[in-house]
């Protein structure tokens, strides 16, 4: 969640990272490269952390927003 000064969470970089995550596992599964594979998962399995612990408000890396 990326806070704009008026305390309201949005929705923000988690978001990116889950669909990074896709596109590199799709790829990586078409162009039969295990390393993609490998990067997607991981990106998909961080950014579902990320985001369910900005959802539910606990502080990540010492902030409470994850940027």
């Amino acid at each position: 969640m990326i806070d704009q000064g008026d305390g309201e969470p949005r929705p923000g970089k988690e978001i990116a990272v889950i669909a990074l995550g896709v596109v590199l596992l799709i790829l990586g599964y078409l162009l039969d490269i295990s390393i993609l594979w490998t990067i997607g998962i991981l990106l998909v399995v961080v950014g579902i952390i990320f985001w369910i612990l900005g959802a539910a408000g606990r502080a990540v890396g010492g902030r409470r927003y994850w940027y």
